[in-house]
């Protein structure tokens, strides 16, 4: 599947995960439930799930820190759908953000 279109077939879930994963060096999936939780409530079942498809998708890589932890790593790939989900948002967003920018000064 195309980059592009990847970043339009995550929910917002998993893009969530993309963020935190990206914004942390290798997390262990509790380190990054926690920092979700900050947040919202997460299940075992949810995080675990969603974390296994996007390591099916090459979009994070799954690894072992000890026989009990995983880490888990943004790809390339995952850094571009990040990218191009950020330049999408921009493009509705920078118009409205100048706007308000101006209204407030």
């Amino acid at each position: 599947m195309e980059t592009k279109q990847h970043a339009f077939n995550l929910s917002g879930f998993q893009r969530d995960l993309l963020y935190i994963i990206a914004g942390h060096h290798k997390p262990s999936g509790q380190a990054i439930r926690r920092e979700l939780e900050q947040w919202i409530t997460v299940g075992h079942g949810q995080l675990y799930t969603n974390l296994d498809i996007l390591a099916e998708r090459s979009l994070i890589e799954k690894g072992s820190k000890d026989q009990r932890t995983n880490y888990y790593a943004i790809t390339e790939a995952g850094l571009t759908v990040l990218q191009h989900r950020r330049e999408w948002e921009d493009g509705y967003l920078d118009d409205i953000m100048t706007d308000t920018c101006i209204r407030q000064s």
